[in-house]
C-alpha cells in the first residue's frame, strides 16, 4: 500500500500553466524552466499521462514556448483563457474531469498569479496538487517564493521533476524507466 500523497500513474495529470513566449525576455530563468517543463511533458507522454496546457490571452502574450510545443502530442491545442485561474475556463474544467485524474502535477508561470489561483481552485475542487517547484517561476524571485509558500500552506504538496517522475515510475522495472532516466540525465 502506498501513502495517499505519493503520485499514482492511474490518477495523475500534468497541467502546464501559461508557459508563453512573451515571458521569455522578462523572466530570468524562463529558458531553464521551459526546458524542465518540456522534459516533464515528454515524460508524461511516455507514461501516458494526460497533459493539459493553458495559454493566458494568447493574442497578447503569444503561444506556448516552442520547446514545450515540440514535445506535445500532434494536434494538441492549448486551452485559451482570460481568467487567471485555469479553472476559470470551462473547457479546462471539462477536459480535466474527463481525464479522471485526482492528482495534478502543476507547473508554469507566474507562481503568484495564474499558478497560485489555479492551484487554489483545484484544491477547492478536491484535487491533490503537487507543485513542480523546479518548473514554476515568476518575474521576481520573491513572488515565486511567496506563491509557492501560499500554495503549500493551503495544502499543495511540493515536488520536483525527478521526485514526481520516480514516484510515478515506482520501480526500475517499469517499461519506461530507461527512457525517462535518459531524459533526466
Amino acid at each position: 500500500m502506498h501513502h495517499a500523497n505519493t503520485l499514482d500513474l492511474s490518477r495523475t495529470a500534468l497541467v502546464v500553466i501559461d508557459m508563453q513566449e512573451s515571458f521569455r525576455p522578462i523572466i530570468s530563468d524562463f529558458a531553464e524552466t521551459a526546458a524542465r517543463v518540456a522534459l516533464i511533458a515528454h515524460a508524461a507522454h511516455l507514461l501516458k499521462l494526460p497533459v493539459l496546457v493553458t495559454e493566458q490571452y494568447p493574442k497578447g502574450l503569444g503561444a506556448t514556448a516552442s520547446e514545450i510545443r515540440a514535445v506535445l502530442p500532434a494536434g494538441q491545442e492549448p486551452i485559451e483563457k482570460t481568467a487567471f485561474s485555469s479553472c476559470g475556463a470551462q473547457s479546462f474544467v471539462s477536459l480535466l474531469q474527463q481525464t479522471g485524474a485526482q492528482q495534478i502535477l502543476a507547473c508554469g508561470i507566474e507562481a503568484h498569479i495564474c499558478v497560485n489561483q489555479t492551484t487554489h481552485d483545484l484544491l477547492a475542487r478536491g484535487y491533490q496538487v503537487h507543485l513542480l517547484t523546479d518548473c514554476i517561476t515568476a518575474r521576481a524571485p520573491e513572488n515565486k517564493e511567496l506563491g509557492l509558500s501560499k500554495m503549500q500552506r493551503a495544502g499543495a504538496l511540493p515536488s520536483s521533476t525527478e521526485m514526481a517522475l520516480f514516484e510515478l515510475l515506482r520501480d526500475a522495472q517499469h517499461e519506461q524507466f530507461k527512457a525517462v532516466q535518459k531524459l533526466i540525465k
